[in-house]
């Protein structure tokens, strides 16, 4: 949990961004933001921890709204980051309007958008880092939570190489995976090889040979101080995502040989101990409870942005956000081969008022020149706000779906609960880039099959309780599968096999008789041999022939048990 310190770390935050505690006028605290108060930190101690996870390959300035719904279960219930909008400003003394709540809160987002801008872009998170790098010249490092080389057009075309290219030019020191093994084994290994930095994966084992893949642990220097990075790539790869793309590969938690490698790191002399890790937050949470030793886990995957350290005993977690939306900066005063003291900031990167750094901004050009009139090419428009993240539905998901109907010529259509996305505001127009931004995978085909009610509801079933199983260490990520429709109510404190009912088929009104066959077109599908147009040809014809897209709210999930 926040203590009192760390509370008021976080409103200070705040503060040097919005001028002043008690400023309410949005058009005041547009004008008070600058890169200068966006990069105000006091240091403290040795080592600068620099983190930013779940990328997806987002090269330039975006708009991404944070979840409105992001239920925690269990032990986990009213903590972070399951506290979202007006609740989630309440806990971290965050105005309402401010900079701040803008970029950690959905609430009023379309307008809060047209105020502060776009966030992201690499060309402006390379300005940060720099400047942190030369107040902090020796004791700064740059650590990369994975899901890096996958989630946009460019990502796409060139197999994830635009993605190195990149973060070697940013300098990063370690990265840990997810994503990245969707590319497959063999172009797995060539990216690995022209990276300038190392890849750690510690938790990933040959099944044959049963010996590790890639390096656990980096040992680096900054201060005098002696650190281990220990990388925990995505645990439950091979079953989140096709199996047949990494065959001989193993994953798991494998809690016992983070435990090993912890006391080994130690007894190397290792004075700090970070996990780099892409297990998701709650993982990690349970994790930091049971493995002594670890005095940082920098947690991706669930793309949690939470303005604050949350403490479990003597480990600091920090959640970075996704998108490049932020960059975390963990400063740690270390003595004795112990965190004495510290001090954090999650900035975020507000692109319109952060001078893009050249070098890294001609790289981009130069990755993006030969695809910038397809990206750029016009679908259609929106007239409501289209978005991809929240537990149970995405407004853009939603529009997945709804193309998946029409052009697959279905009854019910099936969209994957992932988290990646950019968001489109309202009166903008519907570029090719914005729907690669959601379906750019190396397995896209759309599917046309049939499917019974039973083995529709066995479905909702097993991915509720991958999102809503009590214990952490069976929590996959993702969010819900996305339906098309179809309506159902979901009671999320029961036990798997009893959280799905009263499921609906919305064209008729009638229930899901369970023996009765329906056809369903779906994406995504972890199935090798899948047959069907890629999905995003789909999405894209559906707008065009659309030409305005209007997504109406989405009342056709009941949520109970919360």
């Amino acid at each position: 949990m926040l203590d009192r310190r760390q509370f008021l770390q976080v409103a200070a935050a705040t503060a040097a961004i919005t001028g002043a505690p008690g400023l309410t006028s949005r058009a005041l605290a547009r004008q008070t933001i600058t890169q200068k108060d966006l990069l105000k930190f006091d240091s403290v101690g040795q080592v600068t921890l620099l983190n930013f996870t779940d990328c997806h390959a987002q090269l330039v300035p975006l708009y991404f709204r944070e979840p409105s719904v992001n239920l925690g279960i269990g032990g986990a219930r009213g903590l972070p980051p399951h506290i979202t909008g007006k609740e989630l400003l309440t806990k971290f003394g965050l105005e309402a309007g401010s900079p701040e709540a803008y970029a950690f809160s959905s609430h009023d987002f379309s307008n809060l958008a047209k105020t502060y801008g776009r966030v992201g872009g690499m060309d402006r998170m390379a300005t940060l880092i720099k400047a942190i790098r030369s107040e902090r010249p020796n004791n700064t490092l740059l650590l990369d939570g994975g899901d890096t080389w996958q989630g946009s057009y460019t990502s796409l075309k060139t197999s994830g190489e635009d993605m190195v290219e990149a973060m070697n030019a940013l300098g990063v020191d370690a990265m840990t995976a997810h994503w990245e093994f969707t590319y497959g084994t063999e172009r797995v290994n060539a990216l690995k090889d022209k990276l300038k930095f190392p890849f750690l994966a510690g938790n990933v084992v040959d099944t044959e040979w049963e010996e590790k893949v890639f390096e656990s642990t980096a040992t680096f220097e900054r201060g005098g101080v002696k650190i281990a990075v220990i990388g925990q790539a995505f645990p439950y790869t091979p079953v989140a995502n096709p199996r047949y793309l990494i065959p001989k590969w193993s994953f798991g938690i494998r809690e016992e040989l983070i435990r090993q490698r912890v006391e080994k790191a130690r007894k190397d002399g290792a004075e700090l101990v970070v996990l780099l890790s892409h297990n998701g937050f709650d993982v990690d949470r349970k994790l930091a409870s049971r493995v002594n030793g670890i005095d940082v886990i920098l947690t991706g995957h669930t793309h949690d942005a939470i303005p604050g350290v949350v403490k479990v005993g003597g480990t600091l977690l920090v959640a970075s956000g996704s998108h490049g939306k932020f960059l975390a900066r963990l400063d740690l005063d270390v003595k004795g081969g112990k965190v004495k003291d510290f001090r954090f900031r999650l900035i975020p990167v507000f692109s319109d008022v952060i001078t893009p750094d050249p070098e890294m901004a001609a790289v981009i050009k130069k990755i993006r020149a030969p695809h910038e009139k397809e990206l750029g090419r016009v679908l259609g428009r929106t007239d409501s706000l289209l978005y991809r993240r929240g537990n149970l539905n995405g407004t853009f998901d939603d529009l997945i779906c709804e193309a998946l109907l029409r052009e697959r010529d279905a009854e019910i259509a099936l969209s994957p609960g992932f988290r990646w996305g950019s968001s489109v505001l309202p009166g903008q127009e519907i570029t090719v880039e914005h729907v690669f931004n959601q379906t750019a995978i190396t397995y896209p085909k759309a599917y046309r099959t049939e499917m019974t009610g039973k083995f529709l509801k066995e479905i909702l079933e097993d991915v509720a309780d991958n999102l809503f199983h009590p214990d952490p260490y069976y929590q996959q990520g993702g969010d819900m599968v996305r339906v098309g429709g179809m309506a159902y109510a979901i009671d999320i404190g029961k036990p798997i096999g009893q959280r799905i009912s009263d499921m609906t088929l919305i064209k008729t009104g009638k229930p899901i008789d369970p023996a009765r066959n329906y056809v369903v077109s779906g994406w995504a599908s972890v199935n090798e041999g899948t047959q069907g147009p890629p999905v995003y040809d789909v999405v894209k014809n559906y707008i065009e022939k659309k030409k305005v897209i209007d997504i109406p709210p989405n009342q056709n999930i009941r949520v109970t048990g919360a």
